[in-house]
């Protein structure tokens, strides 16, 4: 069965971690992706705390693999803003290749904002939030829908 946002929620930050580092980085993804914000991982809240955010926050990324830039998905108006660099680097998480979306040369306001991904499925990644190298949340990216 493949593995969806509804059952990532539903894991400890613990298996989140497994899960990412018991993947290879994959591909650079191309194209549009369905964004869920995972907060409290494991807990009765964090899917409606992911729906909020999508209803009014973060909807997604879209990616250039050509030009190894994306856009974030944003507000209720739909804006596709806030532009990161895009390659791959090793994880502060484990040391191994990940996808990094670096926003420090490209955003003001998300500067010091750091993403990593890592496919855990075909068309479906698995991603980490750093502020300068301070953990926040999680989330995935689906391109699957």
């Amino acid at each position: 069965m493949a593995l969806d946002a509804k059952q990532l929620l539903q894991m400890s930050q613990q298996q989140l971690d497994a899960l990412f580092s018991a993947h290879d980085a994959g591909p650079i993804p191309d194209g549009e992706a369905k964004g869920t914000a995972i907060i409290a991982p494991g807990t009765s809240f964090s899917g409606a705390i992911a729906e909020f955010i999508n209803i009014f926050a973060w909807q997604g990324k879209v990616f250039d693999a050509k030009a190894g830039l994306l856009r974030n998905h944003i507000l209720v108006l739909g804006l596709k803003a806030i532009i990161a660099r895009v390659y791959k680097a090793p994880s502060l998480l484990d040391g191994k290749e990940c996808i990094v979306l670096d926003y420090s040369e490209t955003s003001l306001v998300a500067s010091h904002i750091r993403d990593e991904i890592r496919m855990i499925e075909p068309g479906f990644y698995l991603g980490k939030v750093y502020w300068d190298k301070a953990r926040l949340i999680d989330f995935s990216l689906d391109f699957r829908t």
